[in-house]
């Protein structure tokens, strides 16, 4: 499995190239943004129509990781959907592709600033987990350590061939981990922006997701 393995407050994680979490020893499965129901909830809203095809891609790169690691507890780690009436209006078929994902596990919804957790969808609402020396979060906590979180969508701005692409990537100091957005129509925030720059440490990484995640030192 092309995942980038590093230490974090004592405890070996995998960055995934999805952009996923996994935790080996936990068998956990992290997570964060999924934003599913994103282009109905546009719809909804402003009458503009994208490809209603975000919620199943998502699930299927979920779908994968699982497969790829077998794991037992899955933390999804806020923002798991665009807002509650998107959570309300799944689809029938995409609602029981989740139930069989959920199914002989441990899943866990995170309270997001987006929804409240979809506690109509199975599984367990939390708006916090603490599990093995870490607390996992959706908005990190400036005065806490050993903390997992997401909510802003991390994104790296790299030059290549003479133009500037985006990276999603995992931003990791020695106090906290901030997670990449999974979902397929989730936008960004590049790194230099003073909200990273406030929160991560000077000696901050970045973990690039893609084929081959790679660290480089989180760019400012």
């Amino acid at each position: 499995m092309n995942s980038y393995e590093f230490s974090f407050c004592g405890v070996t994680l995998w960055a995934m190239p999805s952009g996923a979490l996994f935790w080996p020893d936990a068998e956990l499965l992290c997570v964060s943004d999924l934003h599913l129901g994103k282009s109905e909830r546009v719809a909804r809203r402003s009458g503009q129509t994208l490809p209603p095809y975000e919620t199943r891609d998502t699930l299927a790169r979920l779908a994968e990781d699982l497969g790829r690691t077998d794991a037992r507890v899955v933390v999804c780690l806020g923002d798991s959907f665009d807002d509650v009436t998107a959570a309300e209006n799944l689809a029938q078929e995409d609602r029981h592709w989740l139930m069989r994902l959920q199914a002989g596990r441990r899943w866990i919804w995170i309270e997001g600033n987006h929804d409240p957790g979809p506690v109509e969808l199975g599984g367990q609402h939390l708006r916090e987990l603490q599990q093995g020396g870490l607390t996992f979060r959706h908005i990190a906590d400036p005065g806490q350590e050993a903390e997992v979180s997401g909510h802003y969508h991390p994104k790296v701005q790299l030059a290549t061939r003479g133009r500037m692409i985006s990276r999603r990537a995992f931003l990791m100091d020695e106090k906290r981990l901030v997670m990449p957005a999974y979902g397929t129509y989730t936008g960004g925030l590049h790194t230099q922006h003073q909200a990273l720059n406030q929160l991560m440490g000077p000696q901050a990484l970045a973990i690039l997701t893609g084929p081959v995640p790679t660290c480089v030192p989180m760019p400012r």
